[in-house]
């Protein structure tokens, strides 16, 4: 069972949102999800450029998933003091390159207080001799088959792990009944891995935010089934039409960062409510 709603209208707003500036709606006083026992939340930042992924449990820690891509770190930083983000437990990055710089993941570290970082292989070993010799931050490889409770009662497994061109790592987490297949990899050897593990009939599906024709088929699209899809596209992206109307063919709904702004998915143990903020700049 799901529910759509709009976000604005159920959070405190200080005064009028038409005053807003720049891409954030930077009158909202703050956007508290009352995220209660045995609920979570999974937030889409809509950022111009990149992607990044807000994972938040009932015990107030916060997990990111990428830091957004170039030129965006002002964006984050206020979409993260919007939803009242102070400190972020874990940094997950899913790529085997580095979308930011390593000066901004240092700046994240130390803004956020970040524990650990959580990359590939590939990027685990450059993060480790590029992170500020003070920080205390400690960064671990993932390999496929990974499964950790990252909080509680939600659990992560890593369902693949590539470093040829176009793979990185793609995730899946488990909360209740709730599966949400984050996808970053879209290589054919990636695929054919993929269509053995357990994304069959997912809740939520994350698309990569690449630029390739026909980077999804048909039939991985029809073997994960989402009910939701979200794809992180930039201003000047257009998408893969070919994409759209396989994900249309399943019935799945599908959000778009460029034009639907953040969306914010928000889980009890047996239901879900899709609420969203668009991007007042655009």
């Amino acid at each position: 069972m799901r529910h759509l709603l709009m976000l604005l209208p159920i959070f405190f707003l200080t005064t009028s949102l038409a005053e807003a500036s720049l891409s954030i709606p930077s009158k909202i006083e703050n956007i508290d999800l009352n995220i209660k026992d045995h609920e979570a939340a999974l937030t889409f930042f809509g950022l111009s450029t990149g992607e990044s992924t807000l994972i938040q449990g009932q015990n107030g820690e916060n997990i990111l998933v990428n830091a957004g891509g170039k030129g965006t770190m002002k964006e984050l930083e206020g979409w993260l003091f919007l939803y009242n983000v102070k400190k972020i437990s874990t940094l997950i990055l899913t790529n085997n390159r580095m979308e930011i710089s390593d000066k901004q993941i240092n700046q994240l570290i130390l803004k956020y207080n970040i524990k650990e970082i959580i990359a590939t292989p590939q990027l685990s070993a450059q993060l480790a001799k590029n992170l500020e010799a003070k920080s205390k931050t400690a960064v671990v490889s993932w390999g496929e088959g990974t499964k950790k409770v990252i909080l509680p009662e939600l659990t992560l497994v890593v369902e693949f792990v590539g470093n040829e061109q176009n793979e990185g790592m793609d995730l899946t987490l488990q909360f209740f009944m709730h599966r949400i297949f984050l996808m970053s990899s879209y290589s054919l050897r990636a695929e054919q891995r993929l269509l053995t593990k357990n994304i069959k009939d997912a809740h939520i599906f994350k698309i990569p935010s690449g630029k390739i024709e026909d980077s999804l088929s048909e039939k991985l699209i029809q073997y994960v089934n989402p009910q939701i899809s979200f794809l992180f596209t930039a201003k000047d992206q257009h998408t893969d039409q070919n994409i759209l109307h396989e994900l249309y063919d399943t019935w799945s709904e599908v959000y778009f960062a460029n034009r639907h702004g953040t969306v914010t998915i928000k889980f009890t143990d047996s239901t879900y409510e899709v609420l969203t903020i668009p991007d007042l700049g655009r």
